[in-house]
């Protein structure tokens, strides 16, 4: 569970399992936290949380990501969104050659929820995720740039083809199972990737990486930020030396969580 029994010196409130309705009908299921004592007056930052995979599922576990963006005030979703497991094999297959299609509207509608709520400021709206949430996180904010106020990107896709050529045998084949074959669908594989629309981002973006990622390369982190410099975007970058795919040393995360901490509260609670 998110509110951990032995941590006593910051009370964190229990997710909340919420679902709503998205643009085509479908249900989906989300966890919610809503910090303590919050006003309900429209007025609160928050944060749409994609997951990794997109073949995964958000769970309720003890997450020192959430921990930190909640008990400093951010109300957090993470949706279960088209494409993950746990909700049957036609929803797990329903983002099929859609990727960042169907499932970025799920993310979208998640936004709509919050706003709905009464707790949240539409113009106080982030996002932020790792791996396919990284990804999920790059579509949101250059092909639906309005619902965004400032994202955190971390080790996620902007190029399937660059990608097909740095990953691994396994990952080729996932990520064909995805999109199709790279020459018959290539369309797919331009209309699903992050760089055909990354001139059209207008939020502050901050990208955290790992220098030595077998899964998603440097490579793809690179292409984000030189992009957007010349574009002369706000982005910032930081690599983490001696990490893979995620942050596994205790001090790369903890710098990992300030910098993105950080980072909302500069462009989301100053607003």
């Amino acid at each position: 569970f998110s509110a951990v029994a032995s941590l006593e010196t910051t009370p964190l409130p229990a997710a909340q399992i919420v679902h709503y309705k998205t643009f085509d009908g479908k249900t989906i299921s989300a966890l919610l936290w809503v910090p303590f004592n919050l006003r309900r007056d429209g007025s609160n930052p928050a944060l749409v949380l994609p997951h990794g995979g997109p073949t995964g599922q958000m769970v309720d576990y003890w997450n020192p990501e959430v921990a930190a963006l909640v008990s400093r005030g951010y109300v957090c979703i993470a949706p279960n969104v088209r494409g993950s497991t746990g909700y049957g094999k036609a929803f797990q297959n329903a983002n099929y050659q859609d990727l960042g299609g169907g499932d970025l509207q799920d993310e979208v509608y998640a936004a709509r929820f919050l706003e709905a709520t009464g707790y949240v400021n539409a113009k106080k709206i982030g996002i932020t995720g790792g791996s396919y949430g990284g990804y999920m996180t790059m579509m949101a904010l250059a092909k639906t740039p309005d619902v965004w106020s400032a994202g955190v990107e971390e080790f996620g896709i902007i190029n399937w083809f660059t990608m097909l050529q740095h990953e691994d045998a396994l990952l080729q084949q996932y990520e064909k199972s995805l999109l199709g074959d790279p020459v018959k669908d290539r369309k797919i594989y331009e209309a699903d990737s992050p760089i055909t629309y990354i001139h059209d981002v207008r939020s502050p973006l901050l990208v955290l990486q790992g220098e030595n990622d077998p899964r998603v390369p440097k490579e793809e982190a690179q292409q984000v930020v030189s992009e957007l410099k010349k574009d002369g975007k706000i982005v910032d970058a930081h690599y983490y030396a001696q990490e893979g795919h995620g942050f596994a040393k205790r001090e790369d995360r903890i710098d990992a969580i300030e910098r993105t901490v950080s980072w909302f509260d500069r462009y989301l609670k100053a607003q």
